[in-house]
């Protein structure tokens, strides 16, 4: 008897598995289908009578697996929780038979087995019908014209991931102009489900694929979202810890990533992880974009060993280098600060060749990541300017001064390209700032460029732009105007007054880099002198002394002087009042046709018939307080 109790109370145990039972399925925020058994009509006397019939019972089981019972009935008592009802087997088959003793077994396995087949094939059917369809980032975007219409979609139906609605967000954003996107996220951080995205994105984080984690870091990111937020570290630490899942598509959105977020303890752990990463896999990287990416974020402090490495590799590939590749590689090494002179001189002949075309932004990234990497290649630069002088009409204004500023910068002077420039901002000069005169001044004072039948107009226009700007510009500003006049050989009056009022010279002494305005006016009288230009020598002008560095004249510059003029036609290390010294002093007559030997300009009893020319060299001064020439010089590269 006690034998027969165990296996009827061991069979009853089984029941819950074996038999075909309905389960109550409830959809969470995840997007998962949680089920819940539920055995209906359910009772002890009737449970071996109706198992041939699909016996049914009121127990359902919850989402904890607890079997609750209504105490005093049949029925199952139910708080409000809406189900539908699905049909599955947990388990195939027990390994034990279903039976009350060993000699009349309860059903047959063959039955059990065709029983569960055809129950599964019904559950299948209704759980596809009852599971939520995945919605992708691009469809969402081209749905949604708001951050809200997005996270409205969500509060409707979540779906799995939620990187989808978080990628769609900063698509959308992207569309969107910088008062718009402002007023849009405070939208978006008031909206009552954010704060539920958020949580089932750190829900998701360590089961979503992770390209989707990553994807979601960076348009959370990217959409403004605190990074010490508790969502933003969740995630960063997530990423840390899967980071060896990253294959070469994960590589380059986590060099997005990290591109994109601020310096931060987890971020300099997962960017060290990044490094080691890149380290062991540089070999297995097949696209150049992605090559490409993974150099920009590598970052400058990275391990000399490392860049290298990443040098190979590009060097490897360099067959493969399109035309857009080999523009972005001069930002690639500039962000790596990486000087390979053998990819900057493959991809400036690239960039040479194909120059026609090229976009604005292009050109000046290409420039100025050269000027970061100290990097001079005559032809690029050349190639550049003639580029832009042959399609001068289709540039505005203000770009051409971009190219020009930075071409400044490598003392390289486009004769055409500033000639062409010169004419079209002294007949456009009514659409110039004070900011706009001041760079043109500089670059064409710092370039010693002049061009014989525009220039004199050219500096009046520019003198009298400035001085119908008088009260708008400030005491630094002024100086550097002055300054570059002078350098140029020209003397508006009115702007040098302004300079040498009492409270401009205050200014100047008493704010911003004093050392640097002192050697400037040093620069700015030194000039007046020399010229004997009219200025108002009345007032009484202290100037604190400047440091008194003697810097040698270049020995190149010498050597050459003395191939094209020959000894004794020229002077060294001339020193003026205020401690300013001249590198090199030649004397010409007045027509400027003749140079004047040292010994013969003796003979000479006025001072009216010679003309002298001083040159400070670039690479011996503070640039750029005494670049170019102090007046009157010949342009550039006709003396050296």
């Amino acid at each position: 008897m006690n034998n027969r109790t165990g296996s009827f109370l061991w069979n009853l145990r089984q029941f819950s598995s074996l038999v075909p039972s309905g389960r109550t399925v409830r959809l969470y925020p995840l997007g998962f289908c949680r089920r819940q058994i539920v055995y209906l009509n359910w009772n002890q006397r009737s449970l071996l009578n109706n198992f041939g019939n699909r016996m049914q019972s009121s127990i359902r089981c919850l989402f904890q697996n607890a079997l609750i019972f209504k105490s005093g009935g049949d029925d199952f008592q139910t708080k409000g929780i809406s189900t539908a009802t699905v049909f599955t087997v947990d388990r195939p088959l027990c390994s034990r038979r279903l039976s009350f003793d060993s000699n009349h077994p309860l059903a047959a396995d063959n039955g059990l087995k065709k029983n569960f087949q055809h129950e599964a094939s019904k559950e299948d059917v209704l759980t596809k019908g009852t599971k939520p369809a995945r919605i992708s980032c691009s469809t969402l975007s081209q749905e949604c014209n708001s951050l809200s219409d997005v996270l409205d979609i969500f509060s409707k139906a979540p779906r799995f991931p939620s990187s989808n609605y978080f990628s769609a967000m900063w698509i959308v954003a992207k569309r969107m102009s910088s008062d718009q996107k402002r007023f849009e996220k405070q939208l978006m951080f008031n909206h009552p489900v954010f704060s539920q995205l958020c949580e089932q994105a750190m829900r998701e984080a360590k089961i979503m694929h992770y390209d989707d984690l990553l994807f979601s870091l960076h348009a959370i990111v990217k959409l403004g979202i605190p990074q010490n937020t508790l969502l933003v570290q969740t995630l960063l630490r997530v990423v840390q810890e899967r980071i060896n899942e990253c294959d070469e598509k994960c590589l380059s959105v986590l060099s997005t990533v990290l591109e994109a977020m601020e310096p931060c303890k987890n971020v300099d752990v997962l960017r060290a992880g990044f490094r080691m990463l890149v380290d062991q896999q540089v070999w297995k990287i097949e696209r150049v974009f992605t090559l490409q990416t993974v150099m920009k974020c590598i970052g400058k402090d990275a391990p000399v060993g490392l860049k290298r490495k990443l040098e190979m590799k590009a060097l490897k590939e360099l067959d493969q280098f399109s035309v857009l590749n080999s523009q972005h590689m001069f930002k690639v090494l500039a962000a790596m600060n990486h000087r390979s002179i053998i990819l900057l001189n493959e991809c400036s002949k690239t960039v040479t060749s194909n120059i026609h075309g090229c976009p604005f932004k292009i050109l000046i990234s290409i420039l100025q990541s050269c000027r970061d990497l100290r990097y001079f290649n005559i032809d690029l630069l050349k190639g550049i300017a003639d580029y832009v002088t042959t399609t001068f009409d289709i540039w505005k204004l203000k770009q051409v001064l971009f190219l020009l500023i930075l071409f400044e910068s490598f003392g390289f002077r486009p004769v055409g390209l500033m000639d062409l420039f010169m004419k079209k901002a002294a007949d456009e000069s009514g659409s110039l700032n004070v900011k706009n005169l001041v760079c043109i001044l500089y670059v064409y004072s710092s370039l010693n460029h002049v061009y014989k039948c525009q220039t004199h107009r050219f500096l009046e226009i520019m003198a009298s732009a400035l001085t119908g700007s008088l009260h708008h510009i400030s005491s630094e500003n002024l100086l550097n105007v002055v300054c570059s006049f002078c350098l140029l050989n020209h003397f508006p009056l009115a702007l040098i007054n302004q300079l040498f009022q009492k409270d401009t010279i205050s200014d100047l002494l008493t704010s911003g880099d004093v050392e640097k305005h002192v050697l400037k006016l040093c620069m700015v009288t030194a000039c007046l002198k020399l010229d004997d230009a009219p200025y108002p020598k009345n007032i009484d002008l202290v100037l604190p002394e400047p440091p008194s560095t003697v810097l040698c004249p270049n020995a190149k510059v010498a050597k050459v002087l003395s191939s094209l003029l020959g000894e004794g036609c020229f002077s060294k290390s001339i020193q003026l009042p205020h401690n300013y010294y001249i590198d090199f002093e030649i004397r010409m007559d007045t027509n400027r046709s003749q140079v004047l030997p040292f010994s013969e300009v003796d003979v000479v009893t006025s001072d009216t018939d010679i003309q002298r020319s001083l040159f400070k060299d670039r690479e011996t001064t503070n640039p750029p307080l005494t670049f170019g020439r102090c007046y009157g010089t010949a342009q550039k590269g006709t003396s050296q």
